[in-house]
């Protein structure tokens, strides 16, 4: 998902802001790389700090926009302030925009104590020294993370790891489908393995060819949709055969590898799943109108992620109203035929037109995050700002984080509990085992892959719209691999020269 990282700058909070009381001003850091883990853990060592009743401790919370207006923050500061009340501690509301930069904030004295963001922008503060490594043994929700999610914030320097967040919340592309959408003989004519799972929500070769029929039978209907100018969404495309962001575990930008693998397959995938759309994939067209057109049953079947199903599903109730149902039931369709699942497999010759049925199929692999807490470097109270993150981070909390928010949770308790959008939740929380799920990199210079890879993308989608002299399809109406490859190599070519040349590193 392209994302735009607002960043605070220090000239407009030295006008514009209070200092945070907690944080730390002067500049002054905890320079924890040359420290011993059993150094690192000593502050938080013991009971959480105490206030006074004349001068509490206050933690100042950074949380995200959706937090706020739903009221789940209030709810979550409520609970805290009252469980630690007689240690006259005051959790509130930092008050700062949800992408404030902790680098630029907090040496002097406006950061928060403890932030809620997305792992790529919480692990960027780690060569800073701006967050603070975790005591593993004191976090109650460790023991609970996936494997997935200790990785994502695990931080290594030499032989040393040190866990620096605590993942709440599991992100990536689903695909919905309308199940009253399907076709009537789809058990006798679109189920060949017989599992009583449609072929055209796990396989995409079959989703090919019923968007095609679809579309034939009602020039105004389609099958899948998507905006290929998004790379969050676009990019599992290469994964899944072999592509990935950066080398060593993400962690080596000079090794850009958007070619590995046999990943001009998964181009020829975005082309090829182009030409049976309309020319809205080609830029943000089709995710500007995604949620309506899918509730109008325009689209059968489009690329989300679970933060966006409670719209698709007000969608659909307006639409379901609109022909006639009560509130009840019109509530009770949305519930029964918006269904989410992972994104069907690809066929490992790359070619969609394939009716081989004995062809192996690729598990579908996509980019997504895990949001979650850390602490603040900066913060005078690090026993207490430990203390709130084990809070929000408990099971009451995350499960009624999934009510209120309709998250999938990352802990597997609050997995196998939640209510809301249990499916998806579970869904995603197997993807994470399954290791179907590519975490964005959490290291400098990712904030430069976007752009390429959104030009790149819109280039091979607009083929099947260009009149003459395609660029990517050759002769017989096939991918051209050799194009595609050469322009996955012009991405890494142009991430490598943002990171590197144009900024004068290297």
């Amino acid at each position: 998902m392209k994302r735009l990282h607002k960043i605070l700058s220090v000239v407009m909070c030295a006008c514009c802001a209070l200092p945070l009381a907690a944080c730390n001003g002067g500049g002054k850091r905890e320079a924890f790389l040359n420290q011993s883990l059993a150094e690192l853990y000593n502050k938080f060592e013991g009971e959480p700090e105490r206030g006074t009743a004349a001068k509490p401790i206050t933690l100042h919370v950074l949380e995200n926009d959706t937090a706020k207006s739903s009221g789940y923050l209030k709810e979550l500061l409520d609970g805290f302030n009252e469980k630690y009340k007689d240690y006259h501690i005051v959790a509130v509301d930092a008050n700062q925009d949800q992408f404030s930069d902790l680098a630029k904030n907090g040496p002097y004295g406006y950061g928060p104590d403890v932030l809620y963001q997305a792992n790529d922008m919480l692990m960027r503060y780690c060569d800073g020294k701006h967050i603070t490594p975790l005591p593993t043994d004191k976090l109650d929700a460790y023991g609970y993370l996936p494997e997935l999610a200790k990785k994502t914030y695990t931080y290594k320097m030499g032989n040393e790891e040190y866990f620096m967040g605590v993942g709440i919340n599991i992100q990536a592309p689903m695909l919905y489908y309308r199940k009253d959408l399907l076709p009537e003989d789809w058990e006798t004519a679109w189920d060949a393995n017989e599992n009583g799972v449609p072929d055209m929500v796990e396989d995409m070769r079959a989703m090919y060819r019923w968007s095609k029929i679809r579309h034939e039978t009602d020039p105004s209907k389609y099958g899948i949709m998507q905006s290929f100018d998004d790379p969050y969404f676009a990019c599992g495309y290469l994964f899944t055969y072999g592509a990935y962001v950066f080398g060593s575990d993400d962690t080596d930008t000079k090794d850009i590898g958007f070619d590995a693998g046999e990943a001009n397959k998964g181009a020829g995938i975005v082309l090829q799943l182009a030409s049976i759309m309309n020319s809205g994939c080609i830029d943000n067209s089709i995710t500007v109108a995604r949620e309506s057109e899918f509730a109008s049953g325009a689209y059968f079947a489009v690329g989300d992620t679970q933060d966006m199903y409670g719209t698709m599903y007000d969608e659909c109730v307006k639409a379901y109203r609109k022909q006639g149902m009560t509130a009840a039931q019109a509530k009770a369709a949305a519930d029964e035929n918006i269904v989410a699942v992972p994104m069907p497999s690809l066929p490992e010759s790359g070619s969609l037109s394939s009716t081989d049925g004995d062809e192996k199929l690729l598990r579908s692999v996509v980019m997504g995050g895990i949001n979650g807490y850390a602490v603040s470097s900066y913060t005078k109270y690090p026993r207490a700002s430990l203390a709130f993150v084990n809070y929000a981070t408990g099971y009451e909390q995350v499960l009624r984080r999934n009510e209120m928010l309709g998250i999938a949770p990352a802990r597997s308790d609050c997995n196998e509990a939640c209510s809301v959008q249990a499916d998806v939740a579970r869904s995603l929380f197997g993807m994470a085992e399954d290791e179907r799920i590519r975490i964005m990199p959490s290291v400098a210079g990712v904030d430069q892959i976007w752009t390429p890879l959104a030009t790149a993308f819109a280039d091979i989608a607009t083929d099947p719209y260009r009149d003459g002299g395609k660029k990517y399809t050759a002769a017989g109406g096939a991918p051209d691999y050799k194009a595609l490859d050469n322009a996955l190599k012009t991405v890494n070519q142009r991430v490598y020269s943002a990171i590197y040349e144009l900024s004068n590193k290297g």
